[in-house]
């Protein structure tokens, strides 16, 4: 799923294109949505709240759109083969353009039409942004020291009402640079650990959200992105030992968490040690 960085520089460029201009196309393809208050209505702004993005227009309405698992928004020439393409697509959510682009919502997870006085009761369960104007790092710690007992402090960053944006890529590269153990429960955390994660989170994903694709090492080559997440069955860049994956929770095998057992003290509780293979290789990966 994108992740807070991801939809941070998606919504840059929804504004970049948008901001300040009439939408001269609305198409909202998606049950019962009305693109009525929005049709020919000045885009105000388009801004990231966590993995959520709001177009809202100076007629006090807002498109809120989240992008799940699959979705995007493209911004493409109006007028352009590629819009005209695009405009033709069956996955086509929802389309909102200018005189000079246009821009495209496909596979979209979640869109709704609101006052933007409704806002809240789509975004007000989310934490603090880590990448917003709202970040918070000392009641984002607190919420991490008080979870209550069992929830591992992997599940604690993943969780949007604690702090809003994160999900497996920085959970797991974060966990990792501070050396801890994803699956240790986030209450029983030193609050000074707790403050030193916070921080490091933060600052990957502000430093993060630049680079045109996520990469916590400062890399964009494909196989160099990362220090720990997607490299099961690879050897840790820090030590050498066989990086592992495992289920986190009981959310089943799309959500998964990894770690080096060496750095980060020890296999995750379902893990039994049999070999893992590199993600991809063919070769059964016991999860």
């Amino acid at each position: 799923m994108p992740e807070g960085d991801t939809v941070w520089r998606t919504a840059q460029r929804l504004h970049a294109a948008l901001a300040g201009t009439p939408a001269a196309l609305v198409d909202v393809r998606w049950g019962e949505a009305d693109e009525a208050p929005l049709v020919g209505a000045v885009v105000d702004e388009v801004v990231p709240r966590g993995k959520h993005l709001l177009h809202r227009f100076t007629t006090g309405w807002t498109l809120h759109t989240h992008l799940r698992m699959e979705g995007s928004w493209r911004v493409e020439a109006a007028g352009s083969e590629a819009a005209r393409r695009s405009l033709r697509r069956s996955d086509l959510r929802a389309a909102i353009g200018n005189d000079q682009w246009t821009t495209l919502g496909l596979r979209l997870g979640e869109l709704d039409v609101v006052p933007r006085t409704e806002e809240h009761r789509l975004i007000g369960h989310l934490g603090p942004d880590v990448l917003g104007d709202d970040w918070d790092p000392d009641l984002v710690a607190r919420r991490l020291t008080g979870q209550p007992a069992g929830t591992s402090i992997a599940a604690a960053l993943l969780d949007q009402r604690v702090l809003a944006g994160v999900g497996t890529f920085w959970a797991s590269e974060a966990l990792f640079a501070q050396r801890l153990h994803p699956w240790r429960d986030a209450g029983g955390l030193p609050a000074e650990t707790i403050a030193a994660l916070v921080t490091r989170v933060h600052e990957l994903m502000d430093r993060g959200k630049e680079h045109a694709v996520q990469s916590s090492t400062g890399v964009l080559r494909a196989d160099r992105r990362s220090w720990v997440h997607g490299r099961s069955g690879l050897p840790c860049r820090r030590c050498g030992t066989t990086v592992r994956v495992a289920p986190l929770g009981r959310a089943g095998p799309d959500r998964v968490f990894f770690s080096c057992p060496s750095c980060q003290g020890g296999l995750a509780p379902t893990d039994d040690g049999r070999v893992q293979g590199p993600l991809g290789s063919g070769r059964r990966t016991r999860r």
